[in-house]
């Protein structure tokens, strides 16, 4: 599949500044794998506090852009969109490992593969990675679920 860049990206995810961690996606094998990007730029909003003196990216934030490259991959195998009356919601992450402090400037190449699915909860193995070295790695569990239009 060729590249998705940011157009798509915000048409197959419902994050928005300043929480959309995707910026692009390099390739994505629907059923297996994807690869993504994150620019991690010094004008986000959350390095004045975390932490002035030694900016560094929030291993939250990591795991959430894992998420959100996830969330691409399994809309895009099942050729649907998110819509307003669901969301695409984490349940459970588990291995949980950062490795390499992720900082301004840096770019951030998500990996995420399928490792199953059951009853609607899929299974993630994630690896994100600056350049070669490897920055964080994760399995994530997410689902979709309805929610109430109120």
């Amino acid at each position: 599949m060729p590249e998705l860049d940011i157009h798509k990206v915000l048409a197959l995810l419902p994050q928005r500044f300043p929480f959309l961690m995707i910026d692009r996606v390099l390739e994505c094998e629907p059923g297996k794998r994807i690869r993504a990007l994150k620019n991690v730029s010094a004008n986000e909003p959350y390095f004045p506090g975390h932490f002035p003196n030694r900016p560094v990216m929030p291993g939250v934030l990591i795991l959430e852009a894992m998420a959100q490259a996830a969330a691409i991959l399994v809309f895009h195998s099942q050729g649907s969109q998110p819509d307003k009356n669901s969301v695409y919601y984490y349940a459970g992450i588990d291995n949980a490992r950062f490795k390499r402090p992720v900082s301004p400037g840096d770019q951030l190449e998500l990996e995420v593969a399928i490792l199953g699915s059951k009853r609607g909860v899929w299974k993630f193995g994630c690896t994100a990675h600056v350049g070669a070295v490897v920055a964080a790695e994760a399995d994530i569990l997410c689902t979709v679920r309805a929610v109430d239009g109120a």
